[in-house]
């Protein structure tokens, strides 16, 4: 099975943790969960506005961080996605 997102809204699914920073340093577990990391897995087509479509910015396999209390958590096949309005995501990691 396969999620499709429909509109402006994209699935995620939660990446792993760094656990080491660039320079070397070990993270305590504490540090590594006060905001979890999420995968961009899906995208959904956009929505319409003024008679367009508006294509929606983020791209499969990005990493990103949502709000806290943002999306829908969904369990398929064992992995647990959410389903979050593109406007829930707050910032892409680069």
């Amino acid at each position: 099975m396969k999620l499709r997102p429909l509109f402006n809204r994209v699935v995620l699914k939660k990446a792993e943790k760094e656990q080491t920073t660039k320079s070397g340093l070990i993270l305590s577990a504490n540090v590594a969960d006060d905001m979890p990391c999420y995968e961009v897995v899906a995208v959904g087509p956009g929505i319409m506005q003024d008679g367009a479509v508006q294509p929606v910015s983020l791209k499969v396999g990005e990493k990103v961080y949502i709000g806290k209390y943002s999306g829908n958590a969904v369990k398929l096949d064992g992995v647990e996605y959410f389903i979050v309005e593109e406007n829930d995501v707050l910032a892409v990691i680069e």
